[in-house]
């Protein structure tokens, strides 16, 4: 499965996910904010990109695209998963299709611009005559979601609209906001090439600047916690290990450890590769489904309940191979069992097993416990104690 959140985004979760209507293709629609009314005799100031995020993080969550693009600077903020559905267009109840769910994916991007806006001195009439800075990014990613490279009601070139609900309802693609049935906006009257990368229509890619090839040097948060460059953390140890067991620590010259070096960054791009990813979507940079697939869960804070891990310990030895039942945390309890040398690394799945539970009956004997005490069971006493030696919180 490709990224939910598209890698080096920002991300402001707006929550309030809601799935899309799996009988349609997969969609991607494209916005301007269109913010303010100029014209060539009179442009007016371009409005900030912090304001547009604020905006629809706030009064205007209810309109709210997935991405939020500056295409003068790259910067984009993420408000929706890609597989949840977005608030951007009308979706009256005479219209045949929800039009925000209208695909596989209906991913909507609004770029923040508006025609003849006025940014450090220069004015712009149109999208495609600014930057576009990141648009290959954003199209990357996109495009891993399976949106074919095609503009079924052709490219939006003018402020016109061209709408037909059959060719919504069974083609996938690109749509501008004028192509949507049962809306009325006429944006946004141009959008960079899907094939020829960023700037204006009509430049050949070999003239755009090719930029250099830098390690990717940005945060992601999944499940409270940061991955990335200069993420610290008993999960960067995880994945570092976990990267190593599945055979991807070649740029390893130390470690791994608990701080994201650019070695932890280029094995997770490595490991990204393998899955299939590619350009920007293998960045080294963590996103939630690839973590998932490395590790069988996500890491979270570092509190351990002692009924879950109890649970656990009592269940999946007698499950099936591999059985989770409270996997994060258990996967925290297995973690300190090897940093204490009582576990091998590659039994730090999640899974409260046999091998765990033997190595926590060695633990409790280190604790001083004896015979049926040292059963493997975790109890409060022996799981308070690891916890004040490896960094835990334990609650009930």
């Amino acid at each position: 499965m490709p990224e939910l959140w598209l890698p080096g985004a920002e991300i402001h979760d707006l929550g309030d996910h809601a799935p899309t209507d799996q009988q349609y293709p997969p969609k991607a629609i494209a916005h301007i904010t269109w913010d303010r009314n100029a014209t060539a005799a009179a442009p007016q100031d371009w409005c900030s990109y912090e304001d547009l995020v604020g905006y629809f993080t706030g009064s205007g969550a209810g309109d709210a695209p997935h991405l939020v693009w500056d295409p003068f600077s790259g910067r984009t903020a993420q408000l929706f998963p890609a597989d949840s559905r977005s608030k951007s267009l009308l979706s009256p109840s005479q219209s045949p299709t929800r039009t925000n769910r209208a695909g596989r994916v209906v991913i909507q991007i609004e770029a923040v611009f508006f025609p003849y806006c006025r940014y450090q001195g220069a004015v712009y009439p149109r999208l495609v005559d600014t930057p576009c800075a990141g648009w290959d990014r954003i199209h990357a990613w996109i495009s891993s979601w399976g949106v074919p490279d095609i503009w079924p009601m052709g490219r939006p070139t003018d402020f016109s609209g061209h709408r037909d609900e059959r060719t919504w309802e069974a083609l996938g693609g690109w749509y501008a906001h004028a192509h949507v049935p049962y809306n009325d906006h006429t944006d946004p009257g141009s959008w960079p090439d899907l094939t020829a990368g960023p700037g204006s229509p009509g430049i050949p890619p070999q003239q755009q600047p090719v930029p250099p090839v830098t390690t990717a040097r940005y945060q992601v948060s999944i499940n409270g916690l940061p991955y990335g460059y200069g993420a610290q953390g008993y999960q960067v140890t995880v994945v570092g290990r976990a990267l190593v067991a599945h055979g991807f620590g070649d740029h390893y010259r130390s470690g791994p450890g608990p701080n994201w070096t650019d070695a932890d960054t280029e094995n997770y791009a490595d490991y990204q590769g393998s899955l299939g990813y590619a350009g920007q979507a293998a960045d080294g940079v963590p996103g939630e489904s690839s973590l998932r697939r490395l590790l069988g869960y996500l890491p979270g804070q570092r509190t351990v309940s002692v009924s879950h891990v109890v649970a656990a310990a009592e269940t999946d030895p007698g499950a099936a191979q591999g059985h989770l039942t409270y996997g994060s945390e258990v996967a925290i309890v297995e973690q300190a069992l090897a940093d204490e040398g009582l576990l091998d690394q590659r039994w730090v799945d999640g899974s409260f097993g046999t091998r765990t539970v033997s190595a926590y009956a060695a633990w409790q004997r280190r604790c001083g416990y004896q015979a049926g005490a040292a059963d493997g069971i975790p109890g409060q006493a022996s799981l308070q104690q690891l916890g004040a030696a490896q960094g835990f919180a334990v609650t009930d």
